[in-house]
Formats: C-alpha cells, sequence, structure tokens
C-alpha cells in the first residue's frame, strides 16, 4: 500500500512541471485584434532589426518552438507563427532571444550546444538498458550484476536530467535578459499585458526544467520498482 501510494505521488511530481507550462501557455494563447502582428511576423521584424540575417523561420510541430543554431533557424508552432496571441509574442521573442545569444557568440550560448546533446545520449542509454534489463537478467545471472547494472542504467539517466538543468541560466536569460526588454521597450505589447507575458516567458524558460524534473521523479519511481 505504501508501494502504490509513494509511487503515485512522484508520478504526480513528475508531470506537475510539464503541465504547469502547458496550462501557462494555453491561457494566454487566446487570439487578440490588438496584437498588430503574429508571431513569425515578430520574429521577422526582431531579426532584421538586430540584423541577424543569417536566420531563418520556419513553421514546425505545435509544442516544439525551438532556436536551430546548426542550421540557423527558429522554428514556431503554427499557433505561435500565425497567432496573434500573447503566447506567440512572448514564445517568438524568447526563440529571437536565442538567435541573438548566438549571434553574439555570447558565453551562455555555449550551454545548449555543449551540454544538451550529452544530456540526451546518456538518458537514451540509460533508458535502453532499462529496456534490455530482462535480457540482461538471463546473461547477467547474478544479483550483485544485475544490481550494479540497474544502478549504471539509474545513473546515466541521473547526469542525463542533471545536464538538462545546466540549460536553465541560457532560458532564463533568452527570456528575461532578451526577450522580455525587447517587447517592453519596444512596446511591442500594452503594459498591462507585461504580467502575462513574464508568466509566458517563465514557462519557455523553465521548459527544460520541467523535463529534467520529471527525468528526476520518473528515476526515482524506476528504483523503487526494481527494489521490489
Amino acid at each position: 500500500m505504501h508501494f502504490i501510494v509513494l509511487s503515485a505521488v512522484l508520478l504526480i511530481l513528475a508531470l506537475l512541471p510539464s503541465l504547469w507550462v502547458r496550462s501557462v501557455i494555453r491561457k494566454h494563447a487566446t487570439q487578440r485584434d490588438d496584437i498588430p502582428g503574429t508571431g513569425g511576423e515578430l520574429a521577422a521584424h526582431l531579426l532584421k532589426q538586430y540584423e541577424l540575417n543569417d536566420v531563418t523561420i520556419e513553421e514546425t510541430q505545435e509544442g516544439t518552438d525551438h532556436y536551430d543554431n546548426a542550421n540557423k533557424c527558429i522554428r514556431l508552432s503554427p499557433s505561435v507563427f500565425n497567432g496573434k496571441s500573447l503566447t506567440a509574442v512572448a514564445i517568438a521573442a524568447h526563440e529571437v532571444g536565442h538567435a541573438i545569444q548566438f549571434g553574439r557568440n555570447e558565453v551562455i550560448s555555449v550551454l545548449r550546444i555543449k551540454y544538451l546533446p550529452i544530456a540526451t545520449l546518456f538518458k537514451k542509454a540509460g533508458v535502453l538498458m532499462i529496456g534490455v534489463l530482462p535480457f540482461a537478467g538471463i546473461l547477467l545471472r547474478s544479483p550483485t550484476a544485475m544490481f550494479m547494472f540497474v544502478a549504471l542504467s539509474l545513473l546515466l539517466q541521473l547526469i542525463g536530467a542533471l545536464m538538462y538543468l545546466i540549460v536553465l541560466p541560457e532560458e532564463w536569460d533568452a527570456s528575461f535578459g532578451k526577450a522580455l526588454p525587447i517587447l517592453s521597450k519596444g512596446e511591442y505589447v500594452d503594459e498591462s499585458d507585461l504580467p502575462a507575458v513574464q508568466s509566458v516567458l517563465k514557462a519557455a524558460a523553465y521548459t527544460y526544467f520541467a523535463r529534467a524534473l520529471a527525468d528526476l521523479v520518473n528515476i526515482g519511481r524506476w528504483w523503487l520498482i526494481l527494489r521490489r
């Protein structure tokens, strides 16, 4: 009974951060006639303003907004690219913030390039080891060897999750060091809407953090399951 309750609590903790991010983004996604342009149009305007002429903009799958520095491309969800909402404006400005970071060769932009591929590799390796656990049990047989195998899997996932947390300063700077000053000083949104914009920018900055926290909680859940 205690195991079921604890597992349920961990599952809720794993889901809450991501649910909060999605909730904030949806809350401010209402289309507004008083917003002069779409998120895609704002991104194009800002790229021209900051002379980032080698950066392009294109639509991507819903909920996968990001800046791809390898291809110099800002990819925006259809609801952001074509939307006239506070969410669309804030997320577009956030992704342009990343383009500015890389365009200026800021030290903080190195975090994503250096650590995200490693984080993804560690996470995939750890999850793969869990996936082949039944076969590993047949091959290893020894309880001690199995324990070491599981411990290594969880350790790899833990390292991957912690590396996602390292990216948080870069995300925070894109939101509050770049996007918010741009939107407020440029008067792209009404002053009364700035608190809502700040909420969306915070959600955008915490996207990787929410993913990392969910991974950390999930590792704890796996540990409880495997200990049984």
